[in-house]
C-alpha cells in the first residue's frame, strides 16, 4: 500500500534531523558489485546480483523518507567495454528487475523515468523499462530514476541539439537561451538538481554522471561496497548532508 504520512513522519523521526535539511534529491553511484563478488571468489555478475536486492531498500527507504526523487546509477555508455559475458549477464538481470520490481513500484506509487539513450539496450529490457513507464505513469509519489545506459557528456550533447533545433526552427530566440533552457532540455527536466550525490566503493570521481545537474550538490563517498550498503550507511550520509553548510558559492554568514 502507498506510503502514508504517518510512516513518512516516523522515518524521518528515526533519522534524527530537522526535516527541513534533508535533500530533495538523492544521486548515488552505485559502485563495488565486481569487487564484492571478487573478495568472495565469486564471478562478477554475483555481485550485480546482491547489489540489486540493495536497490530495493534503498528505494523504499528514500520513498519512506519523504524523497522528491532518487536517481541511481546503473550502466554507463562506457560499461559497454566491460567483459561481454557480464555485460549480457547485467542486461538479464535488469530486464529481470524490472519485472519483478513493478509491482513494488506501483505499491509505493512511484514515479518512474529512464536516463540515458535507448539505442543499444537490448530489446528484452526496452520492453520491461516501457511496460514500468506505463505502470507508473498515474503515479504521483517519489521519483525513481534509473540511468541505464547513460552518460553525462551524451546527455548534455543531445541537449544542444534540441535547443538548436529549436532555434533553427523559430521556436526559440537565441537570446532566450539560458539556464533553464538548458536544464529543461535534459533528461531531469522538471526535476529538482541532486542535493546529495553519494558514491560507494572509495572512488573519489563523479564517472560521467549528472554533470550539468550536481553542480552544487554535496558529495558524501564511502569504502562501503554497494552490496554491503544498507539502511544503517545511507542514514549516515543523509546525516552528514543534514549537518553540513551550504553556500552555493556565497560567503559564510
Amino acid at each position: 500500500m502507498p506510503i502514508s504520512p504517518e510512516e513518512t513522519a516516523a522515518a524521518r523521526a528515526a533519522l534524527g534531523v530537522d526535516p527541513q535539511r534533508l535533500p530533495r534529491h538523492v544521486a548515488i553511484i552505485m559502485d563495488g558489485n565486481g569487487r564484492w563478488a571478487r573478495t568472495r571468489g565469486l564471478p562478477r555478475p554475483a555481485g550485480h546480483v546482491e547489489g540489486a536486492k540493495v536497490v530495493r531498500q534503498i528505494v523504499r527507504e528514500s520513498a519512506r523518507i519523504g524523497l522528491e526523487a532518487l536517481t541511481l546509477y546503473s550502466f554507463s555508455t562506457e560499461n559497454w567495454y566491460r567483459p561481454a559475458e557480464e555485460v549480457l549477464a547485467l542486461m538479464r538481470l535488469y530486464a529481470e528487475y524490472l519485472r519483478r520490481e513493478r509491482q513494488t513500484v506501483l505499491e509505493n506509487n512511484l514515479r518512474f523515468r529512464h536516463l540515458g539513450v535507448r539505442q543499444g539496450l537490448p530489446a528484452e529490457v526496452l520492453a520491461e523499462l516501457d511496460a514500468t513507464l506505463a505502470a507508473a505513469r498515474g503515479n504521483t509519489g517519489m521519483w525513481l530514476n534509473l540511468a541505464l545506459n547513460y552518460s553525462g557528456r551524451v546527455e548534455m550533447t543531445l541537449a544542444v541539439h534540441e535547443i538548436a533545433r529549436r532555434a533553427v526552427a523559430g521556436e526559440i530566440e537565441l537570446k532566450d537561451i539560458d539556464e533553464r533552457t538548458v536544464s529543461g532540455a535534459l533528461d531531469t527536466a522538471g526535476l529538482p538538481d541532486p542535493d546529495l550525490l553519494i558514491r560507494t566503493a572509495g572512488e573519489m570521481r563523479i564517472s560521467n554522471f549528472l554533470l550539468w545537474q550536481i553542480s552544487y550538490a554535496e558529495m558524501v563517498v564511502t569504502e562501503v561496497l554497494w552490496p554491503d550498503f544498507d539502511q544503517q550507511q545511507y542514514h549516515k550520509a543523509l546525516r552528514d548532508f543534514a549537518g553540513r553548510h551550504r553556500r552555493f558559492g556565497r560567503v559564510p554568514e
